[in-house]
């Protein structure tokens, strides 16, 4: 366990190295809204974590820079965004999570994919994936979580967020993804952008946009020239009167612990906690989104049954205080 914490405070600390960081901004006097972001660092952690194939890579670093740039149009310091993408294809599940203050966290069901290059030097990301739905889930708090999903247009990500701001947000939307995968299987680069259309934007803008985007190369190909989020956001719209209005670092973050994880367990009920109990074992859960261990002796079992004994006698519910695991969990765009 001590080694496992060790290689996460390490990896953090190479993701600040790595200057992992989400820029936002405005242009054409407040009417466009626009994130960038760096994200290598964290997806190179994820990698690492989660022993991602390369095309589980670009998928997963794909949303993950999604997520961060998107938790960074929360409102609340407390509110979460999570976005999962259902695919039929051999990567299963793909979700992520992720908070207003740059931090981000994912995993994919099937971390092992490996599949052909749909082209020379490009990840078949789509084939991956395939067909199936994105859900974007706004937990704001105490108030009720704002869900909406549609259906995947191509599973390569970028197109897919593009489609569900237009059909669910109604927010006239660009986004470029990006996770070049290096021949050693470390991620040589990562990141993105979003550009958006707010109302009363005026059409000589919106030529501008489409003309500047016509013009730039892929988000990899950008990093590999040594563009910075500040300077792809320049190329993006810089003719409209770009303004940088903040720049919050970004990492990969994990909030499991053992406390939250007990809350799993008392959650399967006192049944369960006696099946676990009568093997006469330890029981070890994973967190699916960090691969963190959490052990529990039989005392500690012992210990849950009778909390979850009181609590059902005081007629207690037991409240899920945050999902450790899930059930269900399932270059370039």
């Amino acid at each position: 366990m001590k080694d496992f914490n060790n290689s996460i405070n390490n990896s953090i600390n190479n993701s600040m190295k790595n200057n992992d960081h989400i820029i936002r901004a405005a242009a054409a006097d407040g009417t466009v809204r626009a994130f960038a972001a760096t994200t290598r660092g964290l997806v190179e952690e994820a990698r690492t974590i989660h022993g991602l194939s390369p095309v589980a890579a670009a998928a997963l670093g794909r949303l993950m820079t999604a997520g961060c740039m998107m938790g960074t149009m929360l409102k609340d310091p407390k509110d979460l965004i999570t976005l999962t993408i259902r695919g039929d294809g051999p990567l299963g599940t793909v979700t992520v999570t992720a908070d207003r203050d740059g931090r981000v966290k994912g995993f994919v069901n099937h971390p092992d994919v490996w599949l052909p290059l749909r082209s020379p030097g490009h990840l078949d990301v789509g084939r991956a994936v395939g067909s199936g739905t994105l859900t974007v889930v706004r937990d704001q708090g105490m108030r009720d979580p704002y869900s909406s999903t549609i259906e995947l247009v191509s599973g390569e990500i970028g197109e897919d967020l593009t489609a569900y701001f237009a059909y669910s947000d109604q927010v006239p939307s660009t986004v470029g993804l990006g996770v070049l995968v290096d021949t050693d299987l470390h991620i040589k680069q990562a990141g993105g952008f979003i550009v958006q259309l707010m109302p009363g934007v005026a059409d000589e803008t919106i030529d501008k946009l489409e003309k500047n985007l016509e013009n730039i190369t892929s988000v990899t190909e950008m990093f590999e020239d040594g563009l910075t989020p500040e300077q792809i956001l320049w190329r993006l719209l810089g003719n409209l009167g770009l303004e940088i209005l903040e720049t919050r670092p970004a990492e990969f973050y994990c909030s499991c612990s053992k406390e939250r994880t007990a809350q799993v367990l008392l959650m399967l009920g006192k049944k369960e906690l006696r099946s676990m109990i009568a093997d006469g074992e330890p029981v070890e859960l994973v967190c699916h989104y960090c691969s963190k261990k959490y052990e529990f002796s039989l005392d500690e079992l012992n210990g849950l049954l009778a909390e979850a004994l009181v609590a059902s006698l005081a007629g207690k519910k037991i409240i899920e205080i945050g999902p450790v695991a899930e059930d269900e969990a399932e270059d370039d765009k």
